[in-house]
């Protein structure tokens, strides 16, 4: 931005009054900013994504969920992340950002970047991994798509949000090291690699601060640290005090319009409590993100064009667990197709990610289209995940004496949504009984698996393929076809670990939390980090898959530059099969004498590529200090160990192909609290207790204050303990319930989120006005 344009913009606000700067900080209305006409400012428009444009037609709802305009429904990030292309994210946002142009869509709400500390978490196919390398990547690359376009995204959500249970009001309890090195990392690496137009921020507390008033994340990390140029903004309805978000640095309240606090911010300024320097700085932020908006000029996008990429994208991502010899599939075989999501495959997640298709391809069609001749079954119904004999009985027939039978099966939406979180790994007793029925009378048996997040697979010993399609948006049935019948090889790889039992998973024990703190006790041992670490056996490794071909890693070559504190690793492989196909090349990074805590190894770098049959290829990866650095809370910095490091060329966390040696002059670090693998993990089990989890913090934890009295943000269910609270707010609870009475998926995230939901989200969410909601929590307080 020019210097002109600067002192345009800040001559502008000159001219504002200041209820006018206040209002700017808050929604003109669910979707759209304030505009002031007296200064031919206009409202722009944002919309949630964050795989497709979810634009309302004509009058939003109060919550922002009634049917969208028609638009294309890309892989979401459980899937695309596993193509481990950047180059492919990217296209995904720029196609998506051209969708915006036409839709005169100023800001899409995407991408989710928080981490997966837990396949549990509801939201999981909304976020890209469990790593934090390679999230940031697939963030940075698709918000460069986007904004290629001139339309603006929206890194989300910042930060520490790992599960859908009491998310608008738990306290996230991490360590510094844990927050910087897993669950600040990608959004560091998304900024710094993509300047997304703004931030939007988390409903819950980190450490006991609010994310939307947390000075310190805001403006020393995000603003001084990383080099942050947008404006940030709230989720919707994640405001707790206005004026301590301004100051702390946060710029858009969303929704609105929001009167209420528009005054409160007026009234700072005018009483002393804000300095107007601070609302003036807001304003410059916001009035250059509508500026940028407005050089846009709609124009139309090819909707066929972006049908064909969501195909190519999904069928890139899809990840081949297993293949005894079955896939891909013989054009002259006899086939049964089982599974009701062969006709009706789910390719999204539910909630406010949901996108209305153009079109949904299906799997039966593909299959005929490719010239696979097939019976097909239902096996299950889709509406209830209990097992209906008289359907399974018919699978079962079908599926006896074919060559091979291909069982589709995974999640429905009720069992993993935006609102509330799993509460354990298995598919529905349906899926699985139809694999076990399948595989009694035919061992030659393929699984696609369709789900958004990491499921058990008790039966995999008993088929002979297993293909995770994830979640493959609008063309998921084509893709699959793609992928079944060999005309496209699989080349996705596992973005997060499948582990052999919920139990194995280090948040076991304290994923959810208690009442409103979420102790993150396991520290920096998230996903491949801590079953390394203990030596745990998985299901399969981060970083996994299989292809239709083989590749050989012939040679490894490190260069390193001690002055500069660059380099980069040399990697030569070779499709040693007969079919072209794709392979990741996966660089980690470990050090196995050091004086930290820290995990075996770590992805520090990869790369795809793509090769004819016997071609070769030198695979070239970057690697920086920072590449070696862990984060040393006593110095507050990063900071190199001194001493040898291993580094890994890899086709998975766990299969290392090549390793070089490299040693650096560094720090000898020593002081740096954490755990010995001997004490936290007991009985195959992460457990750390309380005390040893203090020590990361080097002193009390940061916990929940008790309550002492009702405040807008006790929980619905604390507020309706009382028989004033009931008297009071029972209409209220009973109205938004009768809203949401639905079987609809919205429905059910609707009323999984209301107890645990603070009493300000009920004015949000348009059960009641704030200030009615003030004069009942004084009311309830006077007993």
């Amino acid at each position: 931005m020019t210097n002109g344009i600067k002192d345009h913009i800040k001559a502008l606000v000159k001219s504002m009054t200041l209820e006018e700067k206040a209002l700017l900080c808050s929604g003109k209305n669910f979707w759209q900013l304030e505009g002031i006409e007296r200064l031919d400012i206009p409202s722009i428009m944002v919309t949630d994504g964050p795989h497709g444009l979810r634009k309302q037609a004509g009058e939003a709802d109060h919550l922002g969920l009634n049917q969208s305009v028609k638009a294309t429904c890309f892989p979401p990030a459980v899937t695309s992340a596993s193509s481990w292309d950047e180059a492919a994210l990217y296209e995904m946002g720029q196609a998506i950002g051209e969708e915006c142009v036409q839709e005169e869509v100023a800001v899409i709400l995407g991408p989710g970047t928080n981490i997966k500390r837990s396949p549990l978490c509801g939201r999981n196919f909304e976020y890209f991994s469990e790593d934090p390398y390679l999230a940031g990547e697939m963030a940075a690359a698709w918000i460069n798509g986007v904004q290629s376009q001139g339309i603006g995204t929206s890194l989300k959500h910042f930060a520490a949000n790992n599960q859908e249970k009491a998310r608008l009001v738990s306290n996230s309890v991490v360590d510094e090291r844990a927050l910087r090195e897993i669950y600040l990392a990608p959004f560091e690496k998304a900024v710094k690699q993509a300047q997304p137009w703004t931030v939007m921020c988390s409903y819950n507390r980190i450490n006991d601060v609010y994310s939307c008033e947390n000075e310190w994340l805001l403006t020393e990390v995000l603003r001084k640290e990383w080099g942050f140029e947008g404006l940030v903004m709230t989720d919707w309805g994640a405001m707790n005090d206005r004026v301590k978000a301004l100051k702390a640095g946060l710029e858009l309240e969303m929704p609105g319009p929001d009167p209420h606090n528009d005054k409160k911010i007026a009234d700072a300024v005018r009483n002393g409590e804000l300095d107007e320097a601070v609302l003036d700085r807001a304003a410059e932020r916001l009035l250059t993100m509508i500026r940028k908006a407005c050089e846009v000029r709609k124009k139309e996008y090819d909707a066929a064009a972006h049908h064909k990429l969501a195909r190519r994208i999904a069928a890139e991502s899809a990840v081949l667990l297993k293949n005894d010899g079955m896939l891909p599939l013989k054009k002259d075989g006899s086939y049964a197709v089982i599974g009701a999501f062969a006709e009706a495959p789910r390719y999204q997640g539910a909630g406010s990610s949901k996108i209305n298709p153009h079109q949904v391809d299906c799997v039966l069609d593909s299959l005929r289209e490719n010239g696979i001749a097939f019976e097909y079954a239902p096996g299950y119904e889709l509406e209830h995940d209990t097992i209906n004999q008289a359907l399974l009985e018919e699978a079962a027939a079908c599926a006896k004496g074919r060559d091979g039978v291909i069982v589709f099966a995974g999640l429905p939406d009720s069992y993993e949504s935006e609102g509330f979180d799993r509460t354990h790994l298995n598919m529905p007793e349906s899926h699985t009984a139809l694999i076990e029925a399948v595989a009694a009378v035919n061992p030659h048996i393929t699984v696609v698996l369709l789900c958004g997040s990491v499921v058990l697979m008790p039966w995999r010993e008993r088929v002979e393929s297993i293909l995770l399609a994830c979640l493959g948006g609008e063309a998921a049935g084509s893709a699959c076809a793609d992928v079944l019948t060999g005309a496209v090889n699989p080349s996705g790889r596992l973005a997060e670990t499948f582990p052999l039992s919920l139990e194995d998973t280090p948040c076991y024990e304290h994923f959810a939390g208690e009442g409103k703190d979420v102790e993150y006790r396991e520290s920096i041992f998230v996903g491949y980090r801590y079953y390394d670490w203990a030596e745990k056996p998985v299901a399969y490794p981060f970083g996994y898959g299989l292809s239709y071909t083989t590749f050989s890693y012939d040679t490894m070559d490190l260069i390193w530059d001690e002055e500069a504190e660059k380099g980069e690793a040399r990697i030569t492989v070779t499709n040693t099969g007969k079919t072209a196909g794709g392979e990741v090349v996966q660089l980690y990074i470990g050090k196995k004498q050091s004086a930290v805590m820290r995990a075996v190894r770590e992805l520090k770098g990869f790369k795809k590529v793509f090769l004819q049959p016997g071609e070769s290829q030198e695979v070239v990866i970057g690697l920086d200090k920072r590449s070696f650095s862990i984060y040393d809370t006593d110095l507050s910095g990063w900071a190199v160990e001194a001493g040898t490091y291993q580094i890994y060329a890899a086709s998975s966390s766990r299969e290392l192909r090549l390793s070089r040696e490299l040693k650096l002059q560094g720090k000898q670090l020593s002081g740096i609290p954490g755990y010995d693998v001997s004490e936290v993990v007991k009985d195959g089990r992460f457990s750390a207790d309380r005390e040893q989890f203090k020590r990361l913090f080097k002193g009390e934890l940061p916990l929940t204050p008790a309550a002492s009295r009702i405040t807008l943000n006790t929980t619905v269910k604390e507020a309706l303990a009382s028989e004033k609270g009931k008297v009071l707010l029972g209409g209220l609870v009973e109205g938004y319930s009768a809203q949401y009475a639905g079987e609809d998926d919205i429905s059910r995230m609707m009323l999984s989120m209301l107890f645990d939901m603070p009493l300000r989200s009920l004015a949000m969410f348009g059960a009641v006005k704030i200030e009615t909601l003030e004069e009942i929590v004084e009311e309830i307080e006077r007993g």
